[in-house]
């Protein structure tokens, strides 16, 4: 389902950002001898501050490099307990992104016909979270925690537009992100295989992250921690992204999110539906015990609290911790690179005009459905329904060798 929109440019200079992309890579956490240890996040570097004297995190911060480098949001089993590639294994992750480069080609002027990447091999022998195994730090064996009883019950009931053996007969049986509404959160802070551009604006008091896909969050930025965390939201208003409040510890900013969008994928009440806090949309990969299908559900306990470190001119460690106790296990923690750069051009995420998908696959099933109960067509069961692909591995990571099947047995 394409929901791409590239019809056109959003061109938001950033000729006043002080610091250019083109200044040396910043070794933002350096690989340890030990593969199974993950250093805490260095704090030695210290950014600039704005003329307010806030440490000044603005500029263009695409993830894209995450995506193209097919690093994944759970750890590949090849990788064991290691939070780090082998030599090997990166010079694997290497050799690939070279070959990526070197079939770049140049879109034609409607925008169509590229291929390949730019400056993928690059990003990879300059930022070090080229040589981590996933984004997910935490569990420490890099898989998701298990759902709890009620979450599972939830997830096997939800519906989406990805959900194996089922039918389409109303917009209730599309998730947020199939009807252009959004992402969710935290879903929208992880990289998917377009649109992964993130900028950052800051003005007195405030920091603001404007998100290429779906999402723009204005954050207040308060003295304190205690002072933050007492101005939230009252229980029954919730936003898509949440209620956001920041604090400054040191050099890194924190950010506490509560009051998301709750509720479940099963509901026939499309004013009770939630986003899924991961998705298809998250690079995402799951099994029927660590579920797919955007149809996770989410409580009204679910909070994140990310930290913002600047480790250097041009690299940001984005940490976030996810804890809903009726939905998971346990918390989980990503830890993800943002890199700066400021030729990063925004595209127009154009999804809800002239998106007909719903209204098509909505007919399309109807028709399907007749058939089936005139006796003219097999039903559809999760069985025969090639939906159930999305519960593997979205990518491949070539650093655990060549994927099966192709050119490696």
């Amino acid at each position: 389902m394409t929901r791409n929109g590239l019809t056109s440019r959003i061109a938001i200079a950033a000729a006043a950002l002080a610091v250019a992309f083109t200044a040396p890579a910043a070794m933002a956490q350096s690989r340890p001898a030990d593969l199974t240890v993950l250093p805490p996040v260095p704090t030695d570097y210290t950014p600039e501050k704005t003329s307010w004297g806030d440490y000044n995190f603005t500029g263009t911060w695409p993830i894209e490099k995450l995506n193209e480098g097919r690093i994944l949001f759970q750890r590949p089993a090849q990788y064991g307990n290691r939070f780090w590639v082998t030599d090997e294994e990166f010079e694997r992750r290497l050799a690939a992104a070279r070959g990526n480069d070197g079939n770049f080609t140049q879109a034609n002027e409607n925008g169509i016909g590229a291929g390949g990447t730019q400056g993928l091999a690059e990003w990879f022998e300059g930022a070090d979270f080229g040589k981590r195994t996933s984004m997910l730090v935490s569990p420490a064996d890099g898989q998701l925690p298990a759902l709890t009883p009620h979450g599972m019950e939830l997830f096997r009931e939800g519906r989406s537009g990805w959900v194996p053996g089922q039918a389409y007969d109303w917009v209730d049986d599309f998730d947020s992100w199939d009807r252009c509404v959004s992402r969710g959160f935290p879903a929208s802070m992880y990289p998917f295989r377009y649109n992964n551009g993130i900028r950052v604006f800051q003005s007195p008091g405030y920091i603001t992250i404007v998100l290429e896909m779906l999402g723009t969050r204005v954050i207040k930025i308060y003295d304190s921690k205690e002072e933050a965390q007492a101005a939230g939201w009252d229980d029954a208003v919730e936003a898509w992204m949440g209620n956001s409040r920041a604090w400054w510890e040191g050099k890194t900013l924190v950010i506490e999110t509560t009051n998301i969008v709750s509720g479940d994928a099963a509901t026939d009440d499309v004013s009770k539906r939630s986003a899924s806090p991961l998705n298809m949309a998250t690079q995402f990969t799951g099994t029927l015990d660590v579920p797919a299908f955007n149809t996770v559900p989410m409580s009204t306990q679910a909070m994140t609290v990310e930290r913002l470190t600047m480790t250097g001119p041009n690299a940001i460690v984005h940490e976030l911790t996810y804890s809903d106790p009726e939905v998971y296990t346990q918390p989980w923690t990503t830890r993800i690179e943002w890199s700066r750069d400021e030729e990063y051009e925004f595209f127009e995420y154009a999804c809800h005009e002239g998106n007909y998908m719903p209204r098509d696959y909505i007919s399309a099933s109807r028709a399907q459905q007749a058939r089936i109960a005139a006796g003219e067509e097999e039903a559809v069961t999760a069985e025969n329904d090639d939906r159930a692909r999305f519960a593997q591995p979205f990518d491949w990571d070539p650093g655990v060798g060549p994927r099966p099947g192709f050119g490696g047995g």
